[in-house]
């Protein structure tokens, strides 16, 4: 039995487990994961319980909120991924620690799954938290020209522009009363805020500034049918899911832990069918 896991807080209803044992199935391992909250939300605590599951044998976890960038400080090895983004949701625990970012990797699959060759062109990102960062990052390897950062705390927003533009891309800050102009001049609408999710539901964009872009991306997946989706396919947007991104980082992952490879059209087939997790709106 091989042990992987995910630390983080509030995790109870995480479908990590679901994912990887799924495709421990498909890849003729059997997997262990398991949920690890830690104690509280501070480094130590996240230190402490990284060490327990070293001592444990467990050959990897993923690292989420409020963990991503001090489960970085913690790598002896890091991905260009990781190290690009700036934090980690993925550790190989074998041989010291490696990390990696799959939210990246895998938000970059996801969107040429859904949109191909399609060039993403100018982005609106709202939220530049952990996912926002990383998803902006991917951004740029899907044919982005400009991503034009919004949040709320116009501080995070500032320092993701800041970070992209120092990466050698493009990127500036929208305040709230630019938003509505950047919604307009958008190509396409991303969404990594909570807003959507069935513990804080609601629209992060106002309905009124959707039309005339050309896709949208929404990171929340519970649920499906989130109220930004629903508009974005109101006007003709064509969308990538939460879900996309959740399997493709998942997939990535499992690669990187387990150091094989997914079909991951298998694996999107089967996860859905055994789970039926996908609505008509994204099918």
């Amino acid at each position: 039995m091989i042990k992987l896991g995910l630390i983080g807080r509030s995790i109870a209803k995480s479908s990590s487990p679901s994912l990887h044992t799924l495709l421990g199935e498909l890849t003729d391992y059997a997997i262990d994961y398991q949920l690890h909250e830690p104690r509280d939300d501070s480094p130590a605590a996240f230190a402490d319980t990284l060490s327990r599951l070293r001592a444990e044998g467990y050959r990897g976890c993923n690292v989420t909120y409020p963990f991503k960038q001090v489960a970085l400080d913690l790598a002896n090895r890091t991905r260009p991924d990781a190290s690009l983004v700036g934090s980690t949701n993925t550790l190989l625990l074998t041989d010291g620690v490696l990390a990696a970012n799959t939210d990246y990797t895998g938000f970059i699959r996801g969107y040429r799954a859904r949109l191909g060759d399609q060039a993403a062109g100018k982005v609106l990102l709202i939220g530049a938290g952990g996912v926002g960062r990383a998803v902006a990052f991917g951004l740029f390897e899907v044919g982005t020209s400009e991503v034009i950062v919004f949040d709320l705390n116009e501080a995070a927003a500032q320092s993701l522009a800041d970070a992209i533009n120092s990466a050698g891309y493009s990127a500036r800050v929208a305040g709230t009363d630019a938003l509505a102009d950047a919604a307009r001049e958008a190509d396409g609408l991303a969404n990594c805020t909570p807003v959507g999710h069935y513990k804080s539901p609601g629209n992060p964009l106002q309905p009124e500034l959707f039309g005339g872009q050309k896709w949208a991306f929404d990171a929340v997946y519970t649920p499906l049918d989130t109220e930004f989706l629903i508009e974005a396919h109101r006007h003709g947007l064509a969308l990538m899911s939460g879900f996309d991104l959740f399997i493709y980082q998942g997939i990535d992952a499992f690669e990187i832990f387990m150091d094989t490879k997914v079909d991951a059209a298998k694996a999107l087939t089967a996860f859905q069918q055994k789970y039926a997790l996908l609505s008509e709106l994204i099918r």
